[in-house]
């Protein structure tokens, strides 16, 4: 039985395990709080919103495979999709929307966002991005700041945008826990919250930690004091883990001197990546620290989903398809600090031909609102080197590879039978600088209407605000 490092899943082993497990946190009504702690302490509430069996018909649809088939139709039931192809039969009693010149994509996911946490001067005035007192603070969780009243919420959903990453800044070693959420409204957290997603750990290298620590002449000051802090984490995680595997050993033996390990909230969350349950998401510009990186999670057990921003990736592209790491990158970001400088447009392109992980992402605000522009300037840089690029190649940058970085490509990121209905109808090419998202299906359920007034939503915290007022 592999023993789960969970606040909650530690404390119920404890109870499991022993018949007066009580007794282990002394029996008192704080113990008992403690040994029945749950699970979740911050479940999902998010339930899809019923909507008619829709089929839009017709249409050129890009399922998010690579796959591009012409007067097609997609038929969404039940927050699923049912059918998709050129010969369906729409069922009796479903809705028709004439897709007739348009195009079909799966929602867009955004792999690395920062919005409702602040990191940008969106209506968030105040940034909660950054827990920027330690360079392990892998104890706070990114849910835990999002304000769900973020007007970038709202405009994002009218880019097609129907899934995002949010994760915390990049300051730290050890960031802490990101969290996958669904592009609704919602009063809580917890009402966006994508159902079952894994929570990921953001990590940075290079320029960021070493520049906010060396700054306040403590470590890390260096690339070499990075390494150095990841590995004492990773260290006192596997020492974290050895404790508890002792104990339950003690445990299962009946031993009445058995006594829990101290809980640490910042080793709950190194010990869930050492096992998989939490998602290593890397912030990493250059080559050679991505290299190094990977040497290290083999060295502890762990893996690497993602590097984050990855503006070198194409240097080591056959190294990341050979370790199925995705490169989550800029269309064509570079030269704003020096680990930036040798980014180049072609690096999607050049990572797709090598059969990697490519994933266009924002990391702002307002390129969340146009990923799919972004996906076809990398797609264009790529063409213009000679490289074989398809439409659906840089669509799948937006929509499957995402959704494959966050362990959710059983169920988001391309048009298939029984993937959860994500949908996006484009006025035109969605691959076009002309081209708007004229109707945004999630689970199933229009949630934006380009033409009706009505489904283009406000953040109630805009109301009252006149447009000059409203940073767009």
């Amino acid at each position: 039985m592999q023993f789960k490092l969970t606040v909650s899943a530690a404390l119920a082993a404890v109870v499991a395990m022993t018949e007066p497990g009580l007794a282990q946190f002394g029996g008192s009504a704080a113990g008992q709080r403690l040994a029945n702690m749950p699970v979740d302490p911050y479940p999902s509430t998010y339930v899809p919103r019923s909507w008619p069996a829709t089929a839009i018909v017709g249409a050129t649809v890009h399922t998010g495979t690579g796959a591009t088939i012409e007067h097609a139709t997609v038929v969404m039931q039940g927050g699923k999709i049912v059918a998709v192809g050129p010969d369906v039969v729409v069922p009796e009693g479903t809705a028709i929307i004439d897709g007739t010149g348009k195009y079909v994509t799966p929602g867009i996911i955004d792999a690395h966002s920062h919005l409702g946490v602040g990191a940008e001067p969106t209506l968030a005035s105040t940034s909660d991005v950054n827990e920027a007192t330690d360079p392990n603070t892998a104890e706070v969780w990114a849910e835990h700041a999002i304000w769900p009243q973020d007007a970038a919420f709202v405009r994002s959903i009218a880019g097609g945008v129907t899934t995002q990453h949010i994760l915390v800044g990049s300051a730290n070693l050890f960031g802490g826990r990101t969290v996958v959420v669904k592009n609704v409204w919602s009063r809580t957290v917890q009402g966006m919250k994508f159902p079952g997603a894994k929570q990921g750990l953001k990590m940075a290298c290079g320029e960021n930690p070493k520049r906010v620590y060396g700054s306040n002449k403590r470590s890390p000051s260096t690339r070499m004091g990075n390494f150095a802090g990841y590995r004492a984490g990773w260290i006192k995680a596997l020492e974290y883990q050895y404790e508890w595997d002792q104990f339950r050993a003690k445990q299962k033996k009946g031993d009445p001197d058995a006594k829990p390990p101290k809980i640490d909230l910042e080793l709950e969350t190194l010990s869930a990546a050492l096992r998989g349950d939490i998602l290593v998401q890397m912030h990493c510009y250059r080559a050679d620290e991505m290299a190094l990186v990977i040497d290290m999670a083999k060295e502890f057990g762990y893996r690497v989903t993602q590097f984050h921003h990855a503006v070198e990736a194409y240097k080591i592209r056959d190294l990341l398809a050979r370790e199925n790491i995705c490169a989550s990158v800029w269309a064509d970001w570079w030269g704003f600090k020096m680990e930036s400088f040798d980014g180049i447009e072609e690096n999607a392109a050049l990572l797709n031909a090598a059969g990697a992980c490519p994933v266009i992402h924002s990391d702002s605000n307002v390129g969340i609102q146009r990923l799919n522009q972004e996906a076809a300037k990398a797609m264009a840089a790529g063409r213009r080197m000679g490289l074989n690029i398809s439409d659906g190649d840089a669509i799948r940058w937006v929509t499957l590879n995402p959704a494959k970085s966050l362990d959710l490509d059983d169920r988001i990121g391309s048009l298939e039978p029984g993937k959860n209905a994500d949908v996006v109808l484009w006025d035109g090419n969605p691959l076009s600088v002309y081209s708007r998202a004229e109707k945004v299906y999630i689970d199933g359920a229009l949630t934006f209407d380009l033409n009706d007034p009505a489904m283009q939503y406000r953040s109630d915290f805009e109301v009252g605000q006149s447009d000059k007022e409203i940073v767009r």
